[in-house]
């Protein structure tokens, strides 16, 4: 009974997978964009009620000071003992009220806030994040309807095989999404750098393997020394890289580059158009790694030319990249496809495979040079 009771929660469990990805998903936007985005605005409100009190405060205590008798506690000390004003004829004198110095008027002050709040004036209101959007409020309980709708037509065809293939995609595709989504979160929120990200995931794949019980020994072994001989190479690939961009630079092959691309009067989407299809070209023979590090920086001087953004110019080098990879002739992904794939698989069948996700990742490239901000929307949003 005890054994039945357990296998019946975690069918249960199992099941509510979808619902649980929907309501995370759609509580992390919310949070996100309500909440965390508008806590500068928030911080800077709550020092500017908590500032009255004082200063009402500093009204009764100016009153008791005037109206101090004179007869008890601390008396202003007579003209002829003590400290006393010095006399008009020497000495130093009262600044007359047309001398150089005068009192500033109302107006300076007014001015002289602005020159404290740059000097770092505690009591200065810091910038204001942009509000949210009337129109996200209705975009987002849109989505929550739609989300519902889809949730409700799932669970009612719910039935053993759709269970038993949930079961499988949970169990062999949800570890490694969740650790690909806490590498990438610990990148977007700034709690780690990339270098840093890469030690969140080794050590999720770690926990992962003893969460399977296949980590032993041998399999850490070979998991080091594997990594030692990748980080080995990609080192030795950017000593490379680096020695070839200097001899470059300095036998005058960047400026000839420069001038040669300069000399052609392109506009900035012709620039890109050949830039890119230089890449691709480049992608065919080469692994992203030669791309990226000796052949990027070619092109990187020229972008400032153009005005072209450096991020929507990197990203759609990733994106041509990948479309070069999956692209005939060569098309390394169909030969690292055919190594592992059963022997009655041919190549033609790989590549007729292939040929409509290569379609869409030209679509996405199309709509990003229409449509930069789909880019540049992001990381604008998350670094300002």
């Amino acid at each position: 009974m005890r054994i039945t009771w357990g296998l019946l929660v975690r069918s249960l469990v199992m099941s509510l997978v979808p619902m649980a990805l929907a309501a995370v998903t759609l509580g992390a936007v919310w949070w996100y964009v309500v909440i965390h985005s508008q806590e500068d605005n928030n911080a800077n409100n709550a020092p500017q009620v908590t500032q009255q009190a004082p200063a009402s405060a500093a009204a009764p205590a100016n009153n008791s000071v005037q109206e101090a008798p004179n007869a008890g506690g601390l008396q202003e000390p007579p003209a002829e003992g003590g400290l006393s004003e010095p006399p008009s004829e020497d000495g130093l004198q009262a600044p007359p009220g047309s001398g150089d110095v005068q009192e500033p008027p109302s107006e300076g002050k007014g001015a002289a806030e602005p020159a404290m709040q740059q000097l770092g004036d505690p009591s200065a209101p810091g910038p204001q994040t942009a509000a949210v959007p009337q129109a996200f409020y209705t975009g987002f309980w849109i989505a929550c309807a739609l989300t519902l709708l889809l949730l409700a037509g799932y669970y009612w065809r719910f039935d053993a095989e759709h269970f038993e293939i949930l079961r499988m995609l949970v169990s062999s595709v949800m570890p490694l999404a969740l650790l690909t989504f806490m590498v990438l979160a610990v990148i977007l929120f700034g709690i780690t750098t990339a270098t840093e990200s890469a030690a969140v995931g080794a050590a999720g794949a770690f926990l992962m393997a003893w969460q399977a019980r296949t980590l032993n020994f041998q399999r850490i072994k070979e998991a080091v020394f594997l990594t030692a001989k990748t980080t080995s190479m990609v080192c030795w690939l950017f000593v490379g890289s680096a020695l070839f961009s200097a001899v470059f630079a300095l036998l005058g092959g960047q400026r000839v580059v420069e001038q040669w691309v300069l000399s052609m009067d392109l506009s900035p989407l012709q620039f890109l158009l050949l830039s890119q299809a230089i890449i691709f070209v480049l992608g065919w023979p080469l692994e992203w790694t030669e791309i990226i590090v000796i052949f990027v920086p070619i092109f990187l001087p020229l972008l400032a030319h153009f005005q072209i953004d450096p991020i929507l110019w990197g990203v759609l080098v990733f994106v041509n990249l990948q479309a070069a990879f999956l692209s005939p002739p060569v098309a390394m992904s169909a030969f690292y496809l055919k190594g592992v794939s059963p022997s009655h698989v041919t190549i033609n069948q790989i590549f007729a495979g292939m040929m409509p996700y290569m379609l869409i990742v030209v679509l996405c490239m199309v709509f990003m040079y229409i449509w930069p901000g789909l880019t540049l929307w992001l990381p604008k949003y998350l670094y300002g």
